[in-house]
């Protein structure tokens, strides 16, 4: 199908449609199984439709490029605070990345930790469900008549249930300053243990990472504030080895950089306290970094049994409550395993009601996240 720019446009190719649609936006995040259908191209689906910087509010259409949004709150000093990951560089993917895309991934970066995912800040959806109707809930509309709390089931879902077409965000006002305190040459485990430190402090740490051997700890506000706390926190975690201060860029945390030439990455949720655990378990020649204070894994490899790794990976994650998704691997591995971490038998019947609710006929992503 060519680009579709209505609302009304998209509810009738779903209406129409004949067999399973492949729902794509920027087209920058091919995660999850390989699916097959028609494509439904909703990237012409685009603009901000109301922005009230007073209100801390912006609407725009789901196709609505992110760096566009980004842009016009850059105008008003205002920003997204949940700092949306970027998967072009990690899948080579072309494109631009769309706030529908993000919503619809749950897509939330390093100052998940302070400020929340990309969920906490949808205020309202519109979206067209697998039946071609449009519906709405949440933000300035506020009709919902499933009884669903349908912004967060749609945060995650893949385009699983239903097609994106507008969203409402909070947004925040930007910092005036940050500053980034280092520790070089520390291991995992004292990693976690310094970042559990400086987290459970009263300093407001706004991201805390392990990358390329570093820990990383991110402050931001006020040129005073930051100075106070940094000073007291450099004295928190003076046993955990000389402290400097630096100018980084977490994008190199937020996207991965260092596993962009990585066969496939994993992106591992746990708790904060099993991630070393995790890294330790990782096969030899596995590359890794840690986010939101040791929650978030990033690991990657080259060559080998990429499918047997993929497993055990599941396995350990799921024996510790978390989870592993496959964000990049070949289509072979992507065709043959489950890409998404398995579910437990009561959340996948759940999981099972809620699509045929929401999607009747299947035919939205059909087998994206499929086990």
């Amino acid at each position: 199908m060519d680009h579709v720019i209505s609302e009304e446009g998209i509810a009738e190719a779903v209406r129409s449609a004949e067999g399973p649609l492949v729902v794509k936006g920027g087209g920058t995040r091919m995660v999850g199984r390989l699916v097959s259908g028609d494509p439904l191209d909703v990237s012409g689906l685009s603009g901000v439709t109301l922005y009230e910087p007073g209100a801390l509010t912006i609407v725009a259409a789901a196709g609505t490029p992110v760096a566009e949004i980004e842009a016009t709150l850059a105008r008003e000093n205002q920003r997204l605070a949940f700092e949306p990951y970027d998967l072009t560089g990690l899948l080579g993917t072309s494109g631009a990345s769309t706030i529908g895309g993000v919503l619809a991934t749950n897509a939330s970066g390093p100052r998940r930790i302070q400020a929340g995912a990309a969920r906490d800040f949808a205020l309202g959806v519109r979206f067209v469900d697998g039946a071609g109707q449009v519906v709405k809930n949440g933000g300035r509309v506020m009709k919902n008549v499933t009884g669903y709390d349908l912004v967060k089931l749609m945060c995650g879902s893949w385009g699983t249930l239903g097609v994106l077409t507008e969203v409402s965000l909070k947004v925040l006002p930007a910092v005036e300053a940050e500053v980034t305190l280092v520790i070089e040459g520390v291991s995992a485990a004292q990693a976690v243990a310094a970042m559990s430190r400086a987290l459970g402090s009263p300093y407001e740490v706004s991201g805390a990472a392990w990358i390329n051997g570093a820990v990383w700890l991110r402050l931001e506000g006020f040129e005073a504030s930051i100075a106070y706390r940094a000073g007291k926190l450099e004295g928190l975690l003076a046993s955990f080895g000389e402290i400097t201060r630096s100018d980084v860029a977490w994008s190199n945390v937020r996207d991965a950089k260092p596993l962009w030439g990585c066969d496939a990455v994993w992106r591992i949720s746990v708790k904060p306290s099993d991630g070393p655990a995790v890294i330790t378990a990782l096969p030899e020649g596995c590359q890794s970094l840690m986010d939101w204070g040791g929650g978030l894994v990033w690991a990657g490899t080259s060559g080998g049994d990429i499918a047997a790794t993929h497993g055990a990976v599941q396995a350990q994650v799921a024996g510790l409550g978390g989870h592993a998704t496959l964000i990049k691997g070949p289509e072979a591995v992507r065709a043959a395993v489950p890409v998404f971490q398995p579910e437990s038998p009561g959340v996948a019947s759940l999981s099972r009601a809620l699509r045929s609710r929401f999607d009747p006929r299947g035919i939205l992503n059909q087998g994206l996240m499929a086990a």
